[in-house]
């Protein structure tokens, strides 16, 4: 039976110097309603193929949280069943933590981005408003403004004349980008953090050039009244900048200025082997350039994503990070922030991609014992409704594309697809990935479905095999997204006092992390 610990043991744990992991077991919008402060989603629906990228070895120490609704002893018997062998449930969850007094935060990424704003209080990193910068761009000033979010997102909504380049990338692309040391950069993303911790990347690697953030993005854009761009696709240059050895001098600067070292493959190697100590390795590069080829066992975790989204890929408080990429600079770039996010012991991998490399994306696996043996379909045979469809991809994903007619779901949550689903018809499985509709395939049987089976490569494969999508902004309405946290754009309605919201959470995360306490921003 796994052993219940109280709020206050957990207190002292997050204290004690020792590798922790905290996962909450809810959906991702259940969990941006209210969690503590370092603890992880977890989703249970996913936790199978979700946990062994966050737990790198299996005798870390765990809690498993929820919303005391039970769900955290399901997600430590779904850990036990993966080999972890020391597992807590946390009395009560996020609702016992806050009867002992303890904080509770909303939102998603809450660590990066409260570390976002203790950036800009530390640094004094300089801004500008929207209508600063749209009388600047009016008057014909000497301009660069980048965008320091991923291309999908930038795709999404961009400021007009803005370029795509993702944080890690920008002391790496921007200095190659600019002719002349008079030009004013300015950096935005959606909403706060990212702009800030992208104008201060330019300034701490040493850019001669004026650097400001733009002062609540391109929420704040829109707010004053101002037209977002969409469908564009304005990037940075491929291939390596001619000054990468430049741009690498200046970031190793920054990183040993605040405490990042050096390891070869020695050294990762012995990492990896010692027994008791948690080490992850990751690929800071774009996520195109580590399908080419990375070494075997990384983790693509694109540097800004990884510094702006540390929780998406790194749960053992106390471990090791080694950091890699071809030239140096984005890994020393990341490295160099992360050390300041606290917590953590912080490595670069000199000699970058040295070695043999392997290509292909990074697919999470099943381990074997837990794979369900299912039946599987081609595309052709759901055509023309003959089989029923039911879809695990995210909300939002559906919402863009999916095989007309499926019902979208959450798997362990199925029982609730039950009366949706015609009587007698048989029921195909479509997820991201096979090892996950099995999963969920597996779940409709054991609900008393006789006919079920897993439609091989899900709705890629049916698109590549050249079938239509069917696309509804509205399916599944905003209020059933429980596997994701709605950014203000993904709302249907309310979507301006969304963004007011959005951006008055960020500015107060910082009085929410102390009172917290648990925060060691800047504690190299």
């Amino acid at each position: 039976m796994t052993p219940d610990i109280a709020p206050a043991t957990l207190k002292a744990w997050l204290r004690d110097g020792q590798e922790l992991a905290i996962l909450d077991a809810r959906e991702e919008g259940e969990f941006g309603a209210s969690h503590l402060f370092w603890a992880v989603p977890c989703p249970l629906s996913q936790a199978e193929l979700r946990a062994p990228l966050l737990l790198p070895r299996r005798d870390v120490r765990v809690v498993c949280t929820d919303g005391g609704e039970g769900l955290a002893e399901r997600l430590a018997a779904v850990l036990q069943s993966l080999g972890c062998t020391d597992v807590a449930v946390l009395e009560g969850g996020a609702p016992g933590w806050a009867a002992a007094g303890y904080e509770l935060f909303s939102g998603v990424n809450v660590p990066s981005k409260a570390f976002g704003e203790w950036v800009e209080h530390h640094y004094a990193t300089p801004s500008v408003d929207a209508a600063e910068l749209a009388a600047m761009q009016a008057a014909g000033a000497d301009l660069l403004v980048v965008d320091s979010r991923p291309l999908a997102e930038f795709r999404a909504m961009s400021i007009p004349g803005a370029t795509c380049v993702p944080g890690a990338e920008l002391a790496y692309r921007v200095p190659s980008m600019l002719a002349r040391p008079e030009t004013t950069v300015v950096v935005n993303c959606a909403g706060r953090t990212r702009s800030i911790l992208g104008a201060e990347t330019l300034r701490r690697a040493g850019l001669p050039n004026r650097v400001v953030a733009l002062r609540n993005g391109t929420m704040g854009w829109e707010l004053a009244g101002f037209s977002c761009r969409r469908g564009r696709e304005d990037r940075y240059a491929e291939g390596t900048p001619a000054d990468a050895a430049a741009t690498f001098a200046r970031a190793q600067i920054f990183a040993e200025g605040v405490g990042v070292r050096w390891t070869d493959r020695a050294g990762l190697a012995a990492m990896q082997a010692e027994a008791g100590r948690s080490t992850y390795l990751l690929d800071v590069r774009d996520p195109a350039e580590f399908v080419a080829g990375h070494l075997p066992g990384a983790v693509s975790a694109p540097g800004g994503q990884l510094v702006q989204a540390s929780d998406g890929f790194v749960a053992v408080r106390g471990a090791r990070l080694v950091l890699v990429d071809d030239t140096g600079t984005r890994a020393a770039m990341t490295a160099g922030w992360l050390r300041q996010l606290g917590g953590w012991e912080v490595f670069v991998l000199a000699g970058g991609l040295e070695g043999p490399l392997e290509a292909g994306a990074m697919v999470p696996r099943l381990p074997e014992p837990l794979r369900p043996e299912m039946p599987r379909v081609a595309p052709d045979a759901v055509r023309g409704g003959r089989v029923a469809v039911v879809d695990l991809a995210r909300s939002l994903a559906f919402r863009a594309g999916h095989i007309p007619g499926a019902l979208w779901g959450v798997r362990t949550r199925l029982a609730a697809l039950l009366p949706r689903l015609p009587a007698g018809r048989p029921v195909a499985v479509a997820a991201p990935s096979d090892d996950l509709a099995a999963l969920g395939a597996a779940e409709l049987r054991g609900l008393g479905l006789a006919e079920v089976a897993v439609l091989e490569g899900g709705t890629a494969a049916w698109q590549a095999a050249g079938f239509p999508l069917a696309s509804d902004r509205q399916t599944p309405p905003d209020e059933a997204c429980i596997d994701a946290h709605l950014r203000p754009y993904d709302r249907n309605s309310g979507i301006e006092a969304a963004m007011r919201a959005y951006l008055a959470w960020e500015i107060d995360l910082v009085h929410a992390v102390e009172r917290d306490g648990d925060a060691p921003f800047g504690a190299w």
